[in-house]
């Protein structure tokens, strides 16, 4: 199989160029790396071209849908892309795994894997942790079962499949596209089983670094999902349920200041959302008129 790895990246030019490198460490190296950063300046080309996989710059729309969208046009001729975030990084059997798995499974057309720690609830994962947990990781014998979608920051996706369905990242869904692994596996789900492996293990850092403000972010939990339930690609009790316990956490959070979550700019972004709800004027794309 020819396997690309596909990185959408914003803002993260250190903690990027240190993914790439851990990337190298692949029992099963990469046959390409697709990097679709936002500014030339998210991406040491000069890093990266030091490392003995080839990585591979390539311009898309600035968001991680366009940005995406770009490194599926590059990678049309591979068997197998695995989008990762730029703060991700995978168990070193990683894509020895995923190889493994599409090769016995060939209804599998998209998988996603076990995050054995993930700093996008708290403070952020630094590099050495990260590291040390993957060490400590006794692993964990090939398990699937199967999901609604694959989980954005590791989704492994057939391409034979993405090119049957001809599917797309929805750029509907600007900034961060919150909800575009949804829309997306669902796009594919026609096409065969999307599954959770157990064997596909990383950690995933949830830099802080390049984040969507509070305020757009605020908007995109509650526009995000209604616009996918109206496309078709997220069931009503779905989009109910996210919108329900985004602004009851948003709301119980604001009550006391976080330091890592601008619960306040999100409760905000909540109400403005639901106010365009009922003027009739709800879009995704409006927090790109916000300041």
């Amino acid at each position: 199989m020819k396997i690309a790895i596909g990185i959408a990246t914003a803002g993260r030019r250190a903690v990027l160029s240190e993914t790439l490198a851990h990337l190298a460490e692949q029992s099963r190296l990469p046959d390409a790396v697709f990097v679709c950063p936002a500014t030339p300046a998210d991406l040491d080309e000069a890093a990266a071209g030091c490392l003995p996989i080839p990585v591979r710059c390539v311009e898309g729309r600035r968001g991680s849908c366009g940005q995406r969208n770009a490194i599926l046009d590059a990678a049309n001729d591979a068997d197998i892309v695995v989008f990762l975030d730029d703060d991700y990084m995978p168990a070193q059997a990683f894509l020895a795994e995923a190889e493994a798995l599409f090769g016995a499974r060939p209804d599998v057309v998209a998988a996603t894997g076990t995050v054995l720690a993930d700093g996008i609830h708290g403070p952020g994962i630094g590099r050495d942790e990260a590291i040390r947990i993957l060490a400590s990781d006794p692993g964990e014998a090939r398990a699937t079962w199967p999901v609604y979608n694959a989980y954005g920051c590791n989704m492994l996706v057939r391409m034979a499949a993405v090119r049957t369905a001809a599917a797309r990242f929805d750029e509907n869904l600007p900034l961060y596209g919150w909800q575009e692994d949804v829309d997306f596996c669902r796009q594919l789900a026609p096409m065969g089983q999307i599954v959770h492996c157990t064997a596909l293990r990383g950690v995933h850092l949830g830099s802080k670094r390049g984040r969507t403000s509070g305020l757009h972010f605020g908007y995109s939990q509650i526009a995000n999902p209604i616009y996918l339930w109206r496309k078709g690609t997220m069931t009503s009790g779905k989009a109910l349920r996210l919108m329900a316990g985004n602004v009851a956490a948003n709301f119980l959070g604001s009550l006391r200041e976080q330091p890592y979550v601008d619960r306040r700019g999100r409760l905000k972004g909540n109400g403005i959302a639901l106010l365009d709800l009922m003027r009739a004027r709800l879009n995704p794309q409006r927090i790109l008129t916000f300041k």
